[in-house]
Formats: C-alpha cells, structure tokens, sequence
C-alpha cells in the first residue's frame, strides 16, 4: 500500500460534477418525492444542482457556518460550544463541537415526551405478528429512566462500561439510552455471536454489568440468550450484575446474587432519572467491528458529533418528516441499529421500527404486510434479504397497500443491479426513491447516498457524497489523486466529519495505523471505489481481508483462527466469494496435521465439524459455505500464502491466475483448482 505524503487541508478540485446529463440508466426522483399528492416537499431538491450548492456549503470554506447551525438548531444543549471542529487525521484527534454539553438520551426522548408523549416512538414487529404493538414516547422515557436508576444502583457512573447482549426487542433501545442518560458507554454485541465472542468484547471494555434476556425470538424459534451469556460470563471475572429481560418467560438459570430480573429491579426504583451533562467528546459507545488481524477492534463513538451525524444522514438521506414512521429492519447490535433504529430516528422525534423477525417468517409477505398495516414511510434492508424476496417471488407483494412507502433504502453491501430494479418495481411501484447507502461503523452515518428529492440514481452505485463528505478516489500505490471521471481506486477523505469515529478502545495507535496511516492526510475507508463517466461512485468492495457476508463483516484472520483451533487443523486459508444471496460467502481451504487420519473420517463429516467449530467460536453467519480439504495451500517460496490466487480459484477464474513463477510447489495450484472444481 503506498506510503505518499499529502499534506493534511489540500483540496484538490472538488470531484463532482457541475451537472448530471440525461442517460437512459438514470431513474429521476419519482412523483412521491416531489412533493405531490399532498406528500411533504423533499428538504433538498428538485435538482441535482440543489444538492451540488448544499454540499458544497458543507465541505467548502465557511463550511463551519453551516454545521454550527445545524448543530445549534437541531439538538438541545445545555451549553452552547464555541468552537466547531479542532484536530485532524495526522494525529487522530478530531473534535467537534469541544466546548458544548448535551445528553443523547434527552435528545432522543425527553424533549419528544414534554412535546408529545403519546406520540408512537416505537412500533415493535415481534416474532409472532399478533404479538407486535406500539410504544409511546412515554413508555420509552419511564423503561429508560427506571432502567437507568437500576443501573445507577449498581454502582455503574459515568464512563463505565456497560455491555448489552439484548435481541430485537423493544426494551433495547431503552437499555442504550438508560447508558445514554446516566453518561455509561454502552457496548452492544450481536446477539448472534457466540459465547466465546462475547466473552472478548465484555473483557476488553471492562464492564461490571451486563444486560441480556432469558431467550430471543427469530423466525418462529427460541434463542438461548441467557444460556450464552451464562458460559461467556465464566471467563469475564469483572461481571458483577446481570439484568435479565423476561422474552419468553421460559424457565433459565440464574446465578444468585448476581442476576436480577429487569422488570423486579425496574420496580424497586423512582421512574424518573435525571440526565447527565455530557461534555461533546465524551464516548457514547463502544461498537466493535472485525479488523484485517483479526482481533476485534472496539470503535468509539462521541456524543455530539455522532448524535448530528445520524440525526441530519436519516433526514436528508430518507427525507424525513415529522409523522414518518421509518422501518429499518436491521439488528441494534451492528451499527445500522444503533444510527438508524435508535439515535437518528429518535432524535428526529419519528416513530421507529424493532423488527424482531425475518423477512419470511411466517410467510415472504412479512415485510409487506408489515408496511400495509403500520403505514410505513421508508423501508430499509439488506440486498441479502432483498434478494431473498425475490426468489420468493412478486406474489408475496401484491395484494398489500403499500403507497405510504416514499424512499427504499439498501444497506450493508453494494446492491446489484437485479435486485435494484425488483425492489423499485414490485415494493416501490416504480414511484419511491431507491437509496443505496455506502457507509461503515467507523464513519457512524452515511458517507455515500443518494439525496432522493435531487439525485437520479443508477442501479447498483451509491452515486455521490452525504454532506460532510469530502473525498477523493486515490491510486493505491502511488497515493496519487486521480482525477476526472472513468477512474478506480481506494476511496479516501480529505477532511474530518461529525460522526467520525474517535479511536479504538484502549488502542489509538490501531486507530491511526487502520485508517490514518496508510494515506498520510486522508481517512482510509479500506474499499476500492470507482467514479464512472457520469462522475457517480460505485463502491468496489474491501481491499483488505476482510469478507462482507450479509451485510457483517468477517475477518479472514477471525474464521481462520476458529478453523486453526479444531485438533486436526494444520493450516488454513479463508477467502471471500461472490454468492447470489449473502452478497459474499465464505471459502475456507483447510490442511490436516500428518497424524489425522482421513481415512476414518468422512470428508463431509469433517467439513460439518469444522462448521460447527466456526459456529461456536464467531457464530452461526461466521460459517464457511464451502470447506476444501487440500494437501498443502498454494505458498510462494518464502512460505507466504496466496490468497490472490485462491480468490481467483474460487470466483471461476482460474485461467487467469497472473503470475506464478513464485509459487513453490505449482501441483498444489492444480490440486486446488480441481478440488474446487469437483464442488461448483
């Protein structure tokens, strides 16, 4: 990876183009978004010329002017700030906003419960449709203070740590702001991942209190929570106190003198708690996402500058209105949840939606049905479960009302082009706007989407930069700007926004060497991007090792140490691979130790072990989709694995291998090729 200098503050000509032409693959704003049909006016529009002025406004000389009013006019303070941005990349020291105190939590509830609080602030989809109902901004303000003062009566202040293992239920967004309310940093873990991979994230944020349920619903099925959380908790020795949630009500374990029911402690203290003065900067959560080592980094967010980041994204990106009722169908334990579930609907003062089943459960019309009869505004999902619907077929649509819908969002991975055009013509009837968005968890909002009331999309490009977003396409080698249009490269920017991560928990110098350091002066967002003739993007995918399943993102190095661990494994080697479904799946190439004898154990038997082994160690969306049981992997002489070469193996083209003159044994390359081969 190049090492070029380029000094911090240049701005190149901005990339942009000063106008889009006509082109028949563009889809211009639909009727829905132009105000029509008594539908509010779009906050941005008609053009993409209106887009192209605000931007600007953003990222250019006075664009601190316009952040501070935003910030001014959009979140409640109880001190104002002075100055609106200090520090930079070099040092890995931004701050927004320094001077300024707040509270999310009051942003997020308080001041919508003194204005309206039998407004809905919640529209909980259970498993089980007929379980599902409303939760008023009243009911959230009294679980999150009640929950905070259980919390408080722990010992938990402000600065702690407290880890949430909670399922698709309501009360989560409770759990994030009683944290919220009391200055706690909360670090969510999806409730999909092990026991094993629990127990590391509690460990390294140093929590002394865990909120979790007694079992989760999904498609029909009982989860054990509680059970996992009971065998991570046996390697976290700081764990004083474990809140319990009742889900199902089904009889669990519970470790004396350290697990509490939710409801019986919530009943034992005062159902208001005050909020405390949050200082801009201070932390508002832990979130980890998996890194190219393999180590999960611990990604801290602030308070204010995240806060603005997911409130104004959700707003201009999903044209939000004050009686919208948005529909985000993600998991609260990856970072979609916490910005477009909880902190950006809810300080917009919406109704938001937890969603706690899936997509096909109990029929395909889940989705649809949900719209029909909630009336949501903006639906936004995976391509990996757009796609799904689509095999099911358009029948699941029809017959459901779906005309409150305005803007179709898509989330997790570039969508492609197929299943663009089915979620616009059977969901969106051709008259919603489609917003592809391109962000991470290190960004906190979004980095590239369309604005829907401006912008003609493409099928499968994220088309141009959120506001704030100020970046460059570079070659990767050189570190060079690469200008104009019909260009590919990594994709960079040039200067700090808002909702930027802060640091890496207890680890800043990973911080700086993930994302600063690679291209000295700019933030390296680690995928190759492409802005094609148009001067609209197209996100390329990771150029690190890093495989994008569903939407989660897996480290090669975390699949191959849960391989390594089974007592067979000699070596591994883990690769991505195009899949119609989940966007990527995960190959797995896998050596046995002299001693294992093949011949008394299936190969099918053994790959189902080493599935299962993954499962365990990372979780059950971890799991390789193909295991190649192989002599030896393809290595140069000097002993490296080449994973260029199985990637190509596996994607079909093997007769495009490049150069080989440094692989040491090229009978291995062979063996590989027909082993994969023998199971397309």
């Amino acid at each position: 990876m190049g090492k070029t200098e380029v000094a911090p503050g240049v701005h190149h000509v901005h990339p942009l183009p000063d106008s889009v032409p006509e082109s028949e693959d563009l889809f211009a704003p639909p009727p829905r978004l132009r105000g029509e049909d008594n539908r509010p006016k779009p906050h941005i529009g008609p053009n993409y010329e209106a887009y192209l002025k605000e931007w600007a406004k953003t990222v250019g000389p006075n664009s601190d002017e316009w952040w501070a009013e935003k910030a001014r006019t959009t979140l409640d303070w109880y001190e104002d700030f002075k100055t609106v941005r200090a520090g930079g990349f070099a040092e890995g020291d931004v701050q927004w906003f320094p001077e300024g105190t707040l509270n999310a939590a009051y942003n997020c509830v308080d001041r919508h419960f003194y204005a309206n609080p039998d407004k809905a602030a919640i529209i909980y989809e259970a498993d089980e449709p007929s379980e599902s109902r409303e939760i008023t901004y009243r009911e959230l303000m009294q679980e999150t203070c009640r929950l905070a003062n259980v919390l408080k009566s722990y010992g938990v202040k402000k600065g702690d740590a407290v880890s949430i293992y909670l399922p698709m239920t309501w009360q989560s967004a409770a759990a994030f702001l009683a944290c919220a309310r009391i200055g706690a940093i909360h670090s969510a873990v999806f409730a999909g991942f092990s026991a094993e991979s629990l127990r590391d994230r509690v460990n390294d944020c140093e929590c002394k209190v865990l909120i979790t349920t007694d079992e989760g619903r999904r498609g029909g099925k009982s989860i054990a929570t509680k059970a996992i959380v009971d065998a991570a908790l046996q390697q976290c020795p700081l764990v004083e106190h474990v809140v319990v949630l009742r889900r199902t009500g089904n009889k669990v374990p519970m470790t004396e003198g350290r697990d509490k029911w939710w409801d019986e402690e919530c009943d034992k203290v005062p159902a208001y708690a005050p909020c405390e003065r949050m200082a801009s900067e201070d932390p508002l959560f832990i979130l980890y996402t998996s890194g190219s080592t393999g180590k999960p980094k611990g990604v801290v967010h602030s308070t204010a500058g995240y806060l603005l980041g997911a409130h104004l994204s959700l707003k201009y990106v999903f044209d939000i209105h004050p009686d919208d009722r948005f529909a985000c169908m993600a998991d609260i334990g990856w970072i979609t949840g916490h910005s477009y579930i909880i902190y950006g609907p809810l300080s917009n003062g919406i109704t938001t939606t937890v969603f706690e089943s899936t997509p096909v459960y109990p029929t395909a019309a889940r989705y649809w049905d949900f719209v029909d009869k909630w009336k949501a505004t903006q639906l936004y999902t995976a391509p990996t479960a757009i796609r799904l619907l689509r095999r099911m077929g358009e029948e699941h649509v029809k017959n459901h009302d779906l005309s409150s819908l305005r803007v179709l969002g898509s989330v997790g991975e570039p969508i492609n082009p197929e299943a663009w055009h089915w979620y616009n013509d059977y969901p969106g009837k051709q008259q919603c706007a489609i917003v592809d968005t391109y962000w991470m968890t290190e960004t906190g909002s979004f980095a590239v989407a369309p604005i829907p009331g401006a912008i003609s999309t493409k099928p499968g490009s994220a088309t141009f930069p959120f506001f704030g977003m100020d970046l460059d396409i570079i070659d990767p080698t050189s570190g060079a700007v690469l200008e104009g249009n019909d260009v590919e490269g990594v994709l960079v920017a040039k200067k700090p926004w808002p909702s930027l991560a802060r640091s890496v928990y207890r680890d800043h110098k990973r911080y700086l060497e993930t994302y600063m350091k690679p291209y000295p002066g700019y933030f390296f967002f680690g995928d190759g991007a492409a802005r094609d003739y148009d001067g609209y993007l197209w996100i390329k995918g990771r150029v690190d090792d890093v495989i994008n399943v569903s939407g989660h993102r897996l480290s090669t190095a975390e699949v191959e140490s849960a391989l390594i661990l089974h007592k067979g494994v000699a070596e591994t080697a883990v690769v991505g691979c195009a899949d119609d479904l989940t966007g990527q799946a995960v190959y797995a190439f896998v050596t046995m130790k002299p001693e294992f004898d093949l011949n008394t154990t299936k190969e099918a038997d053994l790959s189902r072990e080493l599935a299962i082994q993954v499962r365990k160690v990372i979780g059950p969306f971890a799991a390789p989709k193909k295991i190649f049981l192989v002599s030896d992997l393809p290595k140069t002489r000097s002993g490296k694995i080449m994973r260029r070469v199985l990637r190509k193996i596996v994607a079909g083209e093997a007769d495009q291998l490049g150069d080989l003159s440094s692989v040491a044994d090229p009978e291995i390359v062979e063996e590989v090729k027909a082993k994969v081969a023998a199971k397309a």
